[in-house]
């Protein structure tokens, strides 16, 4: 059985402004700066244009950092490919992401969307986790659920330093 969380950036900034940070490999390779903090990553692929935005991640988790039960059933780093995509820019942008693992022992997608607020913008992510091994599924996927959130919470405070900056320039 999979489980599902909903994670919400809320900024200060119109959807045109954060859809703008989307759009620039710069703001990109700062994301991965910031995530380099806590384990190897590097942006393998970017790509915005009248079409929207795609981009591919690839973070390295070394295996000693993995919690116990992980460890179990990793026996190498743990390798993980995200890519991420954008509508074009209307009143309403979505986007998808993936994460895969290479003989990974399930998947991690989900869905968002950037909106109007009173205040200025939200981007709501809503991803799902599906772990295929008997007993372990529900722990393992409940940790992805809990590390995605934590690594869209860091990805948001970049995101409002980055637009900080362009404010203020």
């Amino acid at each position: 059985m999979a489980r599902r969380i909903d994670y919400s950036a809320r900024y200060h900034y119109t959807i045109e402004q954060v859809y703008s940070a989307l759009s620039s490999r710069d703001y990109w390779e700062e994301i991965a700066e910031e995530m380099r903090k806590y384990s190897p990553n590097h942006l393998e692929s970017f790509k915005a244009d009248e079409s929207g935005i795609a981009l591919e991640f690839h973070h390295i988790l070394p295996r000693e950092m993995l919690p116990e039960v992980a460890q179990m059933v990793m026996r190498k780093d743990m390798v993980i490919t995200r890519k991420q995509t954008y509508s074009p820019f209307g009143p309403e942008v979505t986007g998808t992401f993936e994460a895969s693992i290479p003989a990974g022992p399930g998947s991690l997608t989900g869905t968002m969307r950037l909106f109007s607020t009173e205040a200025g913008s939200t981007l709501r992510s809503s991803p799902e986790a599906k772990v295929f091994i008997p007993g372990f599924g529900p722990k393992l996927e409940q940790m992805m659920l809990v590390n995605l959130v934590d690594l869209f919470r860091g990805e948001a405070e970049v995101t409002v330093r980055w637009l900080d900056r362009l404010t203020k320039a």
